[in-house]
């Protein structure tokens, strides 16, 4: 008797949703590219993708990676909250390179689902010989479809590796496997349609729901040699609510500098991180004006292992969602490394 063969498994709904960038441009009158292709024109170029998942596809933006805004991609959790309660398995989002890094990291700290939530774009448009959006597109939609991803945060899926929003880093300005994970590496990747997940990172909550968002700006410096306080002044009655300082090194400044930015710290946080890709910001090896110890017991607050981009993007959340005193502050950042150390 012949064995039975297993019976197909209903394919699951994943919900796309399309910002525009790079992945979505195509020509126009004027020349260069610019986003013009909707959700449903990127999917019915990828065939392939009906066999794999159910897409309930929408157009949410259509805009280069470098307009989005913290208001869009807020308007963008809402609806994958809505997509995921609605019966999406997973969700996928397609949007411009230049800002993947901080808005995955936006949504991995906002968003509190078990579905897999993947970020995924191009580094050559359409037009191009050799455009990866399509391949891009099919392993994100691989991965937001497998079990193994559930409960992993946001992930980015780029060049069939798989990247925790939390550590991804863009690190080319055009070459198809522009992204990286410089501290941890990537969790896994994707080989003839088969996802692999060999890293699990630790899981963090995220910010707690807000009913009244409100704007924050923060402000975003790297020191460079010869730098003095004059920016750091500058910014005090400019309306930012925060400033993150990407230090050179291990998280030193001048002490000129130093002096600006205890100044400044005790109107408004200031966040410490390193300009340096790899490693993180130091508290008790250097000591000289200048040094993190220095600046940490001026009162800056210690970024930990995130990099400037991040450190930025959650100290903005942090103050749009009204936790502004230190001790909120501190806990926000304390999972990461980071906190009030001075």
């Amino acid at each position: 008797m012949a064995a039975k063969r297993p019976m197909p498994q209903p394919k699951p709904d994943i919900a796309l949703f399309a910002l525009g960038g790079t992945i979505a441009m195509t020509t126009g009158d004027a020349p260069g590219v610019v986003p013009s292709l909707s959700g449903e024109s990127l999917v019915q170029a990828v065939p392939a993708l009906a066999e794999h998942a159910r897409l309930r596809v929408r157009s949410f933006r259509q805009l280069p990676g470098s307009h989005l805004s913290y208001a869009d991609l807020e308007a963008l959790v809402v609806a994958i909250e809505r997509a995921v309660a609605e019966g999406a398995r997973g969700v996928v989002v397609t949007q411009g390179t230049d800002s993947i890094e901080e808005s995955a990291f936006i949504l991995d700290r906002l968003l509190a689902l078990d579905a897999p939530v993947v970020v995924t774009g191009a580094m050559r448009n359409p037009v191009q010989s050799g455009a990866d959006g399509p391949a891009n597109l099919l392993a994100a939609v691989q991965v937001a479809a497998s079990e193994q991803a559930r409960g992993m945060g946001c992930l980015v899926v780029f060049n069939e590796r798989i990247h925790a929003a939390r550590f991804v880093r863009k690190a080319h300005t055009s070459n198809p496997g522009a992204f990286d994970t410089p501290l941890a590496g990537p969790l896994g990747w994707v080989a003839e349609g088969r996802v692999r997940i060999v890293l699990r990172p630790e899981s963090v909550p995220p910010l707690p729901p807000c009913d009244e968002i409100r704007e924050a700006p923060v402000a975003l410096l790297t020191m460079s040699l010869g730098d003095g306080p004059e920016l750091v002044r500058a910014l005090a009655g400019q309306g930012f609510a925060g400033l993150v300082m990407a230090g050179a090194g291990a998280g030193h400044v001048s002490p000129p500098l130093a002096e600006a930015l205890g100044e400044l710290a005790s109107r408004m946080p200031v966040v410490l991180a390193s300009r340096i890709a790899y490693g993180e910001v130091l508290r008790d090896t250097y000591g000289y004006p200048g040094s993190e110890i220095d600046l940490l017991k001026r009162g800056l607050l210690h970024a930990g292992w995130l990099d400037p981009l991040k450190a930025k993007a959650l100290l903005a959340l942090c103050l749009r969602y009204g936790l502004r005193n230190a001790d909120q502050l501190h806990a926000r950042f304390a999972p990461w490394g980071g906190g009030y150390l001075g």
